[in-house]
């Protein structure tokens, strides 16, 4: 039950802190769809999407009136592609399926278009890999992720080196909107089944045939809070103030979640407590790192306080809601975070400095832009170190990177709405060709063996 002081704090931080739902993605399983021929597959997602998610958009409208809290993006994400197209091996055409219902049902994104080869691959997941460029530059809504490694298998380090060629590729492809194309593209370790969020949202093969996974955002709401508490306060006492807020965020996560998936007649899945950030003002991750006490994110003690706020994240959901899942902690994303575009862009914010963030952040690399002329091998080696930081720690990592055809340091990329502005950054531009080239797979750590 909440008291008359907890509703109005619910309302001053939906109108003046920022606080939404950003997403509320329903998740389709498509393994009923499989067949040998292209054209009937293609037909069986089509109207299995559209059967099933045809109200999405209107449930999401209604909540949002009903509850007085905006529902930015609604999603829907199916079973990872590579598996549905292995019978049929005509991958183009399912990607223009999807992109087919996404729109006619009108969700913002489709997620899906997706391949699991942490281990290795099939002939028919290697076509997979070699239609992401044409797949994504071909379609307006379809978004793809690739699992490349986990803490259990390693890296697969053959799948790396397609993937930077890939990159290069779809860049190259979309070059005169800046490269946007690689935005709808994530490489990951340790990928989870149950994200809301693009690019990265598919269907596991665990999850149910329909399920409403809910993701709540609110780096403003944690911001105002911290701002009142003033900057005496000792660190314990940040951590309990974020873990607090966390927990009043969550709650209206868990009301849309159940909500939507008694209206839509589908599964309750979870509810993904993640401070996904906008280039609005007032509503940054970043800005939530000085708050705790940086002159600038990106300084000495940038790493220590994002691990604070990711663990006190996690905590504060987890008292509040039983099935909060997905990534669920708080994301660094260069152009989507007013305050890491301003920190990138003056210096303050590095390359380096970004890839150590990421080790104790809900993610990992999001949207970093690098010079147009970056290497295949470099954008591998990338990935491959990022999933390395994945693989030892036992955490999800992901890259989506993009190299912006034509530009380098010092320009930047525009990419409009939620994707907002990119610094170009500067990066480490040794050759890593040899390592990359080798090929095979980077063993799993020791600890993995657990059996």
């Amino acid at each position: 039950m909440l008291n008359s002081t907890e509703i109005r704090q619910t309302i001053d931080m939906l109108d003046t802190q920022n606080l939404d739902v950003r997403t509320i993605t329903l998740s389709i399983s498509l393994f009923d769809c499989i067949s040998q021929s292209s054209k009937k597959t293609s037909l069986n997602i089509y109207n299995k999407i559209c059967r099933h998610a045809q109200n999405l958009v209107k449930v999401g409208n209604q909540l949002s009136l009903e509850l007085g809290c905006a529902i930015v993006n609604k999603r829907v994400a199916v079973t990872p592609i590579s598996f549905i197209g292995a019978a049929c091996g005509d991958y183009i055409s399912l990607a223009q399926a999807l992109d087919k219902a996404a729109c006619e049902i009108g969700i913002d994104f489709i997620g899906g278009y997706s391949a699991l080869v942490q281990k290795g691959m099939t002939a028919p997941e290697r076509k997979f890999l070699e239609s992401l460029p044409e797949a994504i530059s071909q379609t307006k809504k379809v978004c793809s992720s690739v699992n490349v490694a986990t803490s259990k298998a390693g890296i697969n380090m053959d799948a790396v080196k397609i993937i930077g060629q890939k990159i290069k590729e779809l860049a190259k492809l979309t070059q005169k909107a800046d490269s946007v194309g690689c935005a709808k593209f994530v490489a990951f370790a340790n990928s989870v089944e149950d994200n809301p969020f693009m690019a990265g949202a598919y269907t596991g093969v665990g999850e149910g045939d329909c399920t409403i996974n809910v993701g709540v955002s609110g780096p403003g709401v944690i911001e105002h809070a911290l701002k009142k508490l003033g900057k005496s306060a000792d660190l314990m006492s940040v951590s309990e103030t974020i873990k607090k807020t966390a927990f009043k965020i969550t709650r209206l996560g868990a009301l849309v979640a159940r909500k939507a998936s008694k209206r839509l007649n589908c599964n309750l899945g979870i509810v993904d407590l993640s401070l996904a950030p906008t280039p609005k003002v007032g509503d940054s991750v970043a800005k939530i790192l000085e708050e705790i006490g940086l002159e600038h994110v990106g300084s000495c003690g940038t790493t220590a306080a994002l691990a604070l706020l990711n663990d006190a994240v996690k905590k504060g959901g987890v008292m509040a809601c039983s099935n909060v899942g997905g990534l669920s902690g708080a994301f660094i994303p260069v152009s989507e975070d007013l305050g890491m575009i301003e920190a990138a862009r003056s210096g303050k914010l590095t390359f380096d400095k970004l890839e150590a963030m990421t080790s104790v952040c809900s993610v990992g690399l999001d949207m970093a832009a690098v010079p147009g002329d970056t290497s295949a091998e470099i954008i591998s080696a990338i990935i491959a170190d990022e999933c390395a930081i994945g693989v030892i720690n036992n955490k999800t990592t992901a890259v989506r990177i993009i190299p912006v055809e034509g530009k380098g340091v010092g320009e930047e990329a525009n990419f409009g709405g939620l994707l907002g502005t990119a610094p170009i950054m500067s990066i480490n531009c040794g050759d890593p060709s040899v390592f990359i080239n080798r090929g095979g797979q980077i063993p799993a750590p020791i600890h993995s063996n657990k059996n």
